[in-house]
């Protein structure tokens, strides 16, 4: 019976314990999307990532695909830095980058003594009226509205995203991937600005810390605070530090990454 390997590495995290947990499974070739979506599900964690080799002409050096524990998602910041662990630490990837290909265009993962940087795309939101849906979901109201595949809430200050206790179940009425709070960091604080990220649609009731977020996050807080190098803080319970950058069309979002599990699945049950 074939077995695979797999490996959970928390993204965006100092060490073990912090960040956000992703499962890694690289794969020789492509399984079914049913024993796919099995894995993620079996996994149960907000994402799972697979990926298979690509031939030297492709352009890129993996097909990398995202899948939670319900559907298959199109673009994971969280994943996406993990699998470029993986590929770097565990599998033996030579060179200071590592190219995948994706449901989302060439995504690259740079490494520099061990600090991660995703290369994404730039997901500037546009405004959108604050709804009663908005204020009964973050159960608060924000000051503005603002979307794209996501929804982007922003309030006052950094002290009301921490103190948010939203109703998880009004987040279906709203129909974005996530649903994210941000405020500006304090004046001389740590960070430009934090974050907090709900998703119940996809079975993730608060995201520990959301890289693909910060596609869109990154150039509101340029734009909004006029400088693209920015610092951030998902100010969930895990919590995590993203160093983030916009480069024109395209997001930098840098961080480390810490292994938790080494494993195989022995047995593929459908």
């Amino acid at each position: 019976m074939p077995r695979y390997p797999l490996y959970q590495v928390d993204a965006f995290a100092e060490g073990p314990f912090t960040g956000n947990p992703a499962a890694v499974v690289p794969l020789a070739a492509w399984l079914p999307d049913e024993t796919l979506l099995a894995i993620a599900e079996e996994n149960n964690l907000s994402e799972t990532a697979f990926f298979v080799p690509l031939p030297p002409e492709s352009g890129a050096d993996y097909h990398l695909r995202w899948f939670t524990p319900t559907f298959e998602i199109d673009l994971c910041g969280h994943a996406t830095l993990a699998s470029a662990w993986v590929a770097f630490n565990e599998l033996g990837f030579t060179g200071p980058c590592v190219r995948f290909r994706s449901q989302s265009g060439p995504l690259a993962v740079t490494n520099e003594n061990g600090v991660l940087t995703l290369d994404f795309p730039s997901w500037p939101p546009s405004p959108t009226p604050v709804t009663e849906e908005m204020v009964r979901a973050f159960g608060a109201t924000p000051l503005e509205a603002h979307a794209g595949r996501d929804l982007l809430c922003v309030f006052a200050d950094e002290d009301v995203v921490r103190g948010l206790t939203p109703d998880h179940a009004a987040f279906h009425k709203l129909p974005y991937v996530c649903n994210i709070a941000s405020a500006p960091g304090k004046t001389g604080g740590a960070y430009d600005f934090v974050s907090r990220v709900f998703c119940p649609e996809v079975g993730v009731p608060e995201d520990p810390v959301t890289g693909s977020a910060h596609s869109l996050l990154t150039p509101f807080w340029a734009a909004r605070l006029g400088k693209t190098r920015l610092r951030a803080w998902q100010a969930s319970k895990r919590g995590g530090r993203l160093e983030c950058e916009l480069a024109g069309d395209r997001v930098r979002i840098a961080g480390r990454a810490a292994l938790y599990l080494r494993g195989e699945i022995v047995a593929l049950g459908r």
